[in-house]
């Protein structure tokens, strides 16, 4: 989502909008149905805006409009215009038709900065969207409505976007993050693969640092290890992988449909390891799924107390219309809010634990490091070569730079270290 409203902004940008947080004429919300709370504060925000700003128009786009525009729930919300995830690429020449735009126009966007100022491109951190929708269609999960099937951009193009996106920012790009939806159906539509656009990416062009803002473990084949484990000596491809696993019971993760066991999971991890220790691997995880029963989550617990993930993005399950958890809901039950909320609970304590467990490994590494623009007394906040944030002292603004730094110290749960 973010990665689209980068690239929405700029479309806006080149066709003569203005971004203007005080008088806007024109709010534009990127929104997301992937969760019913998702959904939800997309709506508390469309009624905030027409509150704040009541003579602006209301543009309303990505999947929660796609899925308000398919069920008729967008009639009372106060909105101008719906424009679902088919007609997003042609939003800006929409809006210019509909409200007969000019450089005058202005533009309110929302999610905290701008492609041009922002916080990620001041950083010399940008995203780049490689591949939209899923043919997986796992039972909870409404995406595969909402985006339809796999699309993916050709890896010439993506290439020549990188490139180019350079003359487009104040400070020159120092890292590129890939977003998809789904990297293991990168290419199924083009005859490429995600391994084949990684080392491209690395021989065509010179972007210091190459991240993924996600990777789904099908992507994590013998072709990927092959690649990581050749590439982890040039330094270029970052040390962090957000794996998402959703369940760590073989029970659960068939009613999911997710096409995997617990074991196929832990041995692609476990992997990733071993090439690289100081990778950081991450995981989403989603309690309280159907006929989830106590032995199922304390599977989980297991599964991710010996496994070398260190961090956690728990979600609690939500019940998505017109989903196969939706009709499953027939048949098998759905634990209490009580109980999602007390196993939610457990997660994120062992998670703050392996997470700072991690840290604390992390004292004495040596790395290079991108100083981003975040800074307190003398020291100024980097990312290490595997995502993790540390505390640099430095007497100089270093924002956008990348340097060689060792971190000393454990505190406060933060890490702290000084240029190598």
């Amino acid at each position: 989502n973010e990665a689209e409203r980068q690239a929405l902004e700029s479309k806006l940008i080149e066709a003569g909008f203005t971004p203007d947080r005080q008088k806007p004429q024109i709010c534009l919300i990127n929104t997301c149905a992937v969760t019913v709370k998702a959904e939800r504060e997309a709506k508390q925000l469309i009624y905030r805006l027409r509150r704040d700003f009541p003579q602006a128009k209301i543009v309303v786009t990505g999947c929660a409009a796609t899925y308000w525009e398919k069920n008729g729930f967008y009639k009372d919300l106060p909105v101008d215009m719906l424009i679902g995830n088919t007609q997003k690429d042609y939003l800006v020449g929409l809006l210019k038709k509909r409200q007969n735009a000019s450089s005058s126009n202005n533009l309110i966007n929302l999610s905290g900065y701008f492609s041009y100022s922002g916080k990620l491109p001041e950083s010399g951190r940008i995203l780049v969207k490689i591949q939209d929708g899923c043919q997986r269609f796992c039972t909870y999960c409404i995406v595969p409505y909402l985006r339809g099937q796999p699309k993916s951009e050709k890896i010439e193009n993506i290439v020549e976007r990188i490139r180019a996106v350079g003359t487009k920012f104040i400070s020159p790009v120092k890292e590129i993050i890939l977003t998809a939806i789904n990297t293991e159906a990168f290419g199924y539509d083009t005859g490429e693969t995600f391994v084949d656009l990684l080392k491209r990416i690395i021989d065509k062009t010179t972007i210091p640092r190459i991240s993924c803002g996600s990777i789904n473990p099908w992507s994590i084949d013998d072709d990927f290890l092959r690649f990581y484990k050749q590439n982890k000596s040039l330094k270029r491809f970052v040390n962090f992988f957000h794996v998402p696993l959703q369940s760590g019971s073989n029970k659960i993760l068939s009613l999911m449909k997710r096409g995997y066991t617990a074991e196929d999971f832990m041995d692609k991890i476990v992997t990733l390891h071993k090439i690289n220790p100081f990778a950081l691997i991450a995981t989403d995880i989603i309690v309280g799924f159907l006929d989830e029963t106590d032995k199922d989550f304390e599977d989980t617990y297991r599964f991710l107390e010996k496994s070398p993930i260190a961090k956690f993005h728990i979600f609690r399950f939500s019940k998505r219309d017109n989903t196969a958890a939706y009709f499953m809901t027939k048949r098998l039950n759905e634990p209490p809010s009580t109980v999602k909320n007390e196993r939610a609970k457990q997660l994120k304590e062992l998670g703050d634990r392996k997470y700072n467990q991690f840290l604390i490994k992390l004292i004495n590494y040596n790395s290079t490091a991108l100083f981003i623009n975040k800074s307190e007394g003398n020291y100024q906040e980097a990312l290490l070569d595997n995502q993790i944030p540390a505390w640099i002292k430095t007497e100089n603004n270093l924002n956008g730079q990348i340097k060689n730094v060792c971190v000393t110290e454990f505190k406060n749960g933060k890490l702290f270290g000084k240029i190598d």
